[in-house]
């Protein structure tokens, strides 16, 4: 700007927009953005899934052919009246096979493209999930008992101490240095990240600064007669899919156009969109209506600040923006020393044309936001080593651009290789994949992803996207971005206040400066309404490039100078910029500081938790289905639950014993005295994710039972709060607890 998966590991397409920065893409190549789309969204896994794919159309192609000229030659033969019925049954025989055939080529197509049983898996495991999360009361459509809000949603108790616990975890990520590469184990590392809170409100000139409202938008349509708007880019998106997954006898021409459609979708204009959707004839889904031509808009919730109304604010879309106004304050608290970071946690608000696929894509959710300020000229981070070498799925642009798949890396190969650009950036995607891990995302479906050259803004030195795959098909959850000095550069000039640090000499130094000094006057009168870019573009030059050009400038008069954000090259005078190295005394440097930002959609890793941790199991009789989430003890809505195994007041008062145990040792859990047997009140909380059970069948001792496993141990009763407390904080492992306690099987084993 997220999800997960059972144990069937599916591959999808649909990729919601970014949940971190907007990021408003260059003009890319075709083949660039081709690559990008083959690889950002799992449609097209790999090259080589792609011609497979274009071989099993072929091939049904041409079974269907054959299958066309053998019922002509049928029907030839019983109109001709001359055939023998023996050579008529042979010809229907063999038109028969070849139907089979046909019906043959046409599955393994489905499966390829996943429209047959593979869709209807994941749509079946969906729905299993999103049903017990309603049922169970995680998560409901907000304002239910008025039909709904599309995009609201509240999170009911269990939810909310889901949400609790991942948030407090994610504090923990400011000073936790390890988690162990062992086991569970962590210490302490002075992190000092500065938490703060800022207002959702945010006046309209902070978010000019920032780039918000000029480009914070997505291209829309709306249906001609009744209003009713939708996201142009997905409107097209699902008419491709569902011609390439349904229409199975789509020639191979119209194939690859769909598929070409798809790959450069995001790099579309609003002239081409709009052109594509009257060309294929897309109407409104629900009224069949013709379309408006798509047009901007923006996401932004706008409000005023005041009674007059003359003040134009915004529900702000990010948490970011908050810690960079405050930078200079910040900076001061820390004793203007750099590196320090400073933290968020608050809610966004984005005004979703049309949102869908549930907690994916909200108008209203939670961002935990870290802001990393750090001297651009040393980017090293002294705790790199901790986590350099943590091993995981890894998908730099290269392997993208050349159509292959993630793959298992080194963090600390990454970074000393440059595929990642510097170590403080490696250092944050580490704690992001131990934070995400250890949370109970499969390692399996977590991979990093490079934005590619044509993603990034000219400004970002390199982005990586923490993607987990889920139902809906790879999410994006985390962002870590370089997005070098641009931020502060951007308040600093709006402001006037200037935004910098001070790094002070013991003595004073002679430097050479490059100044770059762009003429704004030039500027405007030779590109008008891009000025603004252009003069970006020249004032993040690196050094070499302002060299070249200025060499450039003095033989010739002007050069070619390439644009990223207007996706093309200019031709810069040497009347529009002044550029040179200038020799100066100085007693210290002032510099813009660079900002590494990881950016988590916190609902986005919710939900991906929600499926990775939820499986099915039969009940003791087999004859259905029992639903468990599998939460680590970390995230689990109740740590434990307290049965007396039958009505008995005398385990009653136990129980009671035990609770006021687990009280005082803060341990959440619940007191379940139903008269319903002991198996079914093991399976009410398996739904819930509750990874302890104590049963109360005697006043001395009880028995644990650990829910994925449902084994049982026999543990005195003045040391249950004890053993739960160590089990639930990652002090000892189920397997350790097994090891010290004896092991119980009895007559109040599961009976689900």
């Amino acid at each position: 700007m997220v999800f997960m998966r059972f144990r069937p590991q599916f591959i999808f397409s649909s990729v919601p927009r970014s949940i971190t920065k907007p990021r408003i893409p260059p003009t890319a190549t075709l083949a660039a953005a081709a690559a990008r789309r083959r690889h950002h969204t799992a449609a097209v896994a790999t090259s080589m899934a792609a011609t497979s794919e274009d071989a099993l159309r072929r091939a049904l192609a041409e079974r269907q052919a054959a299958v066309d000229a053998q019922a002509e030659a049928v029907r030839a033969l019983k109109a001709g009246g001359g055939a023998s019925k023996a050579d008529v049954d042979a010809a229907v025989e063999a038109l028969k096979a070849l139907k089979v055939e046909a019906g043959a080529a046409a599955r393994r197509l489905q499966q390829a493209v996943g429209a047959g049983a593979g869709g209807a898996a994941r749509e079946e495991l969906r729905q299993a999930v999103v049903n017990t999360l309603e049922r169970k009361l995680f998560y409901i459509p907000s304002f239910k008992i008025y039909r709904g809000v599309a995009g609201l949603y509240d999170y009911g108790p269990p939810g909310c101490r889901v949400k609790a616990n991942v948030l407090s975890f994610w504090r923990q990520l400011l000073r936790i240095k390890d988690y162990g590469m062992c086991g569970l184990q962590h210490f302490v590392l002075e992190e000092n990240m500065l938490e703060v809170d800022c207002p959702c409100v945010t006046p309209e000139i902070v978010l000019k600064a920032s780039g918000h409202v000029e480009k914070f938008t997505d291209l829309m349509v709306k249906d001609e007669k009744t209003g009713t708007c939708y996201r142009a880019d997905h409107l097209l998106k699902d008419f491709c899919k569902e011609k390439l997954e349904k229409d199975l006898t789509l020639p191979q021409e119209k194939a690859d156009e769909f598929k070409r459609v798809l790959a450069i979708l995001d790099d579309l204009s609003a002239e081409e969109l709009g052109a594509k959707i009257k060309e294929y004839g897309i109407v409104a889904p629900d009224t069949k209506n013709p379309l408006s031509d798509p047009y901007p808009f923006n996401l932004m919730f706008q409000t005023s600040i005041g009674p007059t109304g003359l003040s134009v604010g915004y529900m702000r879309p990010e948490t970011a923006q908050g810690i960079f106004v405050n930078f200079k304050d910040l900076y001061y608290y820390n004793g203007q020393k750099l590196p320090f970071a400073a933290a968020q946690i608050g809610q966004a608000f984005r005004n979703e044309i049309s949102p869908r696929q549930g907690l994916l894509r909200v108008r209203e959710f939670t961002l935990a936001e870290i802001e990393h300020f750090v001297d651009p000229e040393d980017k090293s981070h002294p705790k790199f080593v901790d986590v350099a070498d943590l091993e995981f799925l890894m998908f730099p642009r290269e392997l993208q651009l050349s159509g292959e798949s993630a793959k298992l890396m080194k963090l600390g190969d990454a970074v000393s290789k440059g595929t990642v650009n510097n170590e403080t950036l490696g250092y944050f995607i580490g704690r992001v994949y131990l934070f995400l891990t250890r949370l109970g995302i499969d390692k399996g479906r977590l991979r990093f992803r490079q934005h590619l050259p044509n993603e990034m803004a000219h400004y970002a030195a390199d982005c990586w996207d923490a993607e987990i795959e889920c139902s809906y098909g790879w999410i994006e959850c985390v962002g870590i971005a370089d997005r070098s000095a641009y931020d502060l550069r951007a308040h600093s000039e709006k402001s006037g206040v200037p935004l910098v640090a001070h790094e002070k000499f013991s003595k004073p130094r002679e430097v050479e400066k490059l100044v770059i000094v762009p003429s704004k006057k030039d500027l405007g009168l030779a590109f008008k309404g891009s000025q603004k870019m252009v003069l970006e573009a020249l004032e993040a030059m690196s050094e070499k490039e302002a060299l070249e050009m200025k060499a450039a400038l003095e033989t010739k008069g002007e050069t070619s100078f390439k644009v990223c954000t207007l996706g093309k090259d200019v031709v810069i005078t040497k009347k529009m910029v002044s550029i040179s190295m200038e020799k100066k005394l100085e007693h210290q440097r002032v510099f813009t500081p660079s900002v590494i930002e990881p950016s988590f959609g916190i609902g986005r890793i919710i939900y991906c938790l929600f499926e990775h941790s939820f499986y099915t199991r039969p009940s003791k009789s087999e004859e259905e289905q029992l639903n468990v989430f599998r939460f680590p003890p970390l995230v689990a809505p109740i740590k434990c639950t307290v049965f007396p195994l039958v009505k008995n007041q005398e385990f009653d008062d136990a129980a009671k014993v035990i609770a006021k145990a687990l009280t005082t040792a803060g341990i959440s859990h619940i007191i379940d005295t139903t008269a319903i047997s002991i198996g079914r009140r093991y399976a009410r909380t398996d739904e819930i994710g509750v990874p302890f059970a104590v049963t109360v069948d005697s006043t001395t001792n009880v028995t644990i039972r650990e829910r994925d496993s449902k084994e049982q141990i026999r543990v005195d009763i003045n040391e249950v709060a004890s053993v739960v407390k160590q089990l639930t904080e990652g002090q000892s492992t189920w397997a350790d607890v097994s090891a010290k306690y004896p092991a119980h099987v009895g007559p109040q084993g599961d009976q689900e």
